[in-house]
């Protein structure tokens, strides 16, 4: 599919079903004047294909489709719109809205990128068959990570090469990073209500083609993807792909025609059963993607190989239910998953699902199949409703510590199924979680209606910043109380960039039209004692991996690997959970024996260790052998 250097020439393969004939623009060399028109001379099926005699690499081209115009029925050709390849590994410019890409009838080739022809890129096979399994991931996004870090250069801030730069790679590794996970940097465009806001979209999550890098990101194409990799790998780093399969840019019925809607709107987005001309929208973007149909999952499958051949060790799904829907709902045996199972590449990549989406039935937490791992949101909302002083929340928070048996042992998966994540970039960062009670999206021009409103954050007594002592005190402490709970609870840790150190939107909780100072790290106000403390967490997790958990506890064995007990060492009975503040979990697994001591109340309470001599390893705050400090935690080993 797509183009393809033969020799001789230029092969293209174009899928459109009810389309009537696909037509290749051809442009000269600086991509501004059109050249020819040319019809694919050939359709077997559903691909119109053919060769273009005596071209080579380096072509700028464009596609446009003629066929029927009967939004009723689902179709929308319009052969004045010039279409992005969804197939093209490079585009010559970024995608940008304009009213004009809506309008039928009105040409669009002085607003739509060209496609550039491109040999395969294969960097990174090695590489790819060989991920290791993560331990540590790091969420970052390009732009907000680089575009204030003092140590790279102006000219590179905002793009891949940036993240190459030794200073980066050096804060990775004292961090003690496995993976990054790179949010999306496939070419997006800018949802259209921005442009008009003087806002720009932040992360990436509206991309039009899924194989061609976004160009502000990546001005040296392919080869600037394949040489962070390369560079990550030398540094004994991985990199996830964030990718957004569940929709395009081209939005509900009022949105542009750019790719897929021109080449054919009825195939690869859903529509309603009883009115084809409905788009489905369970992605909250205005259309879905209908990825259990063959050609939307070849499409995504050619995709995804591509990306490991360019030295990813996998993927983060966005909106993952969507890559198991059908048209009657969820289901794990769905095509595109099933395909990805059985390809001999992506089975042996990282899979992670953010495990819902806006439809019906779309919350799927711990329903995908092996091997995927899943963003946990339970864990989230349960450790910041733990830490926030709900009542009744113990054991929920113990369920979370011990890796989520309740959401991942029922399908035979081990606790390395949960993503544990206390903040991501998509509400409260960590340092906003406990400085505001209430969202502060008024900056994204919806008069504070969007983001999410129960984010289960508290502020310590004031809202937002303060320059009350105390209060800054007490947010500190409880920072490194989620902190350590994150890295001592079974199941695999991420950390969003920046909440390593503080950082802070200012209550915004969905800056994804925040493409400034706002999303951007301010490198300039890094708190090193918090980066000191998160890198000795990690550190701490690598020399105790019976933390990190491989199986479910049972509380069998002899010692048995688990029991859980009241700070005066006595076991707790299961009507004593609803009320209990502080608590211990007793580990063992043959080799050591570890203590973990957790208090969440505003009050020092006496502690009374097992029996034997326990070395202390880790304190979030001031501890002792007799007390538990407030809202703090704590890890012993015994002798």
């Amino acid at each position: 599919m797509g183009p393809s250097l033969v020799e001789g020439g230029v092969r293209f393969a174009v899928f459109s079903r009810h389309g009537t004939r696909v037509l290749v623009s051809i442009f000269d060399e600086t991509g501004e004047t059109e050249l020819a028109r040319l019809p694919l001379p050939c359709r077997t099926g559903d691909i119109h294909h053919g060769l273009l005699e005596g071209a080579g690499a380096g072509l700028r081209y464009g596609l446009r489709v003629e066929g029927p115009w009967q939004p009723e029925r689902g179709h929308r050709f319009d052969p004045a719109k010039l279409l992005v390849d969804p197939y093209a590994t490079l585009i010559d410019r970024p995608f940008r809205w304009d009213p004009e890409l809506a309008r039928h009838g009105a040409e669009t080739a002085a607003l739509a990128p060209r496609s550039i022809v491109q040999p395969l890129q294969i960097h990174g096979e090695e590489q790819a068959s060989a991920a290791a399994a993560p331990e540590f991931i790091y969420e970052l996004g390009v732009r907000s990570f680089s575009m204030r870090h003092p140590a790279v250069p102006p000219s590179l801030r905002g793009t891949l090469s940036a993240l190459r730069e030794p200073a980066v790679i050096a804060h990775l590794q004292r961090l003690g990073v496995s993976h990054v996970e790179l949010m999306p940097v496939a070419a997006w465009m800018d949802e259209r209500h921005l442009p008009p806001l003087g806002l720009a979209n932040a992360w990436g999550y509206n991309p039009v083609n899924f194989f061609a890098l976004d160009p502000r990101l990546a001005p040296g194409g392919p080869a600037d993807l394949a040489a962070l990799c390369a560079a990550y790998a030398d540094a004994g780093i991985g990199v996830i792909l964030d990718i957004v399969l569940n929709h395009t840019a081209e939005s509900d019925e009022f949105g542009g025609t750019v790719s897929l809607r021109g080449l054919d709107n009825a195939v690869y987005y859903r529509h309603a059963t009883d009115d084809p001309g409905r788009l489905v929208n369970d992605t909250g973007c205005g259309h879905t993607l209908a990825l259990d149909r063959a050609p939307v999952v070849r499409l995504a499958m050619d995709a995804l190989r591509y990306w490991l051949h360019l030295g990813v060790a996998g993927f983060r799904f966005d909106l993952g239910t969507v890559m198991g829907r059908t048209e009657t709902g969820f289901t794990p045996d769905a095509p595109l998953l099933s395909a990805i199972l059985q390809d001999p590449e992506l089975a042996r990549a990282i899979l992670i699902a953010e495990p819902w989406d806006i439809g019906p039935g779309g919350y799927r937490l711990g329903e995908f199949p092996a091997p995927f791992a899943e963003w946990n949101g339970r864990y989230r909302d349960d450790v910041r409703r733990f830490w926030r002083g709900d009542p009744g929340m113990a054991g929920a928070f113990a369920t979370r510590l011990a890796g989520s048996s309740d959401l991942f042992a029922g399908n035979h998966r081990s606790p390395r199924a949960s993503i544990n994540f206390i903040a991501a970039h998509d509400g409260f960062t960590l340092r906003d979680l406990v400085s505001y009670e209430r969202k502060h999206n008024e900056a994204n021009g919806e008069e504070n209606r969007d983001g999410e409103i129960d984010n289960h954050g508290w502020n310590g007594g004031a809202e937002g910043p303060t320059r009350d002592h105390g209060i800054e005190a007490a947010r500190d402490r409880d920072i490194r109380a989620l902190l350590a709970t994150l890295f001592l609870s079974r199941g695999i840790p991420m950390l969003t960039a920046g909440d390593e150190f503080g950082r802070t939107q200012l209550g915004n909780n969905n800056a994804y039209a925040q493409d400034n100072p706002t999303s951007w790290l301010d490198w300039e106000r890094t708190d090193n004692e918090r980066i000191a403390f998160v890198a000795s967490l990690a550190a701490l997790r690598r020399r105790h991996p019976f933390l990190a958990g491989e199986t479910f506890l049972t509380g069998r064995g002899e010692p048995p690997d688990a029991a859980w007990l009241k700070p005066d060492a006595t076991p707790i009975a299961d009507q004593e959970w609803a009320g209990l503040d502080a608590f211990c979990l007793l580990l063992a697994d043959g080799d050591e024996s570890l203590l973990l001591a957790v208090n969440r109340s505003r009050e020092a309470v006496p502690l009374t260790l097992p029996a034997g001599r326990w070395d202390l390893l880790f304190a979030s705050d001031a501890a002792s052998e007799t007390v538990l400090s407030a809202r703090s935690v704590a890890l012993r080993r015994e002798a």
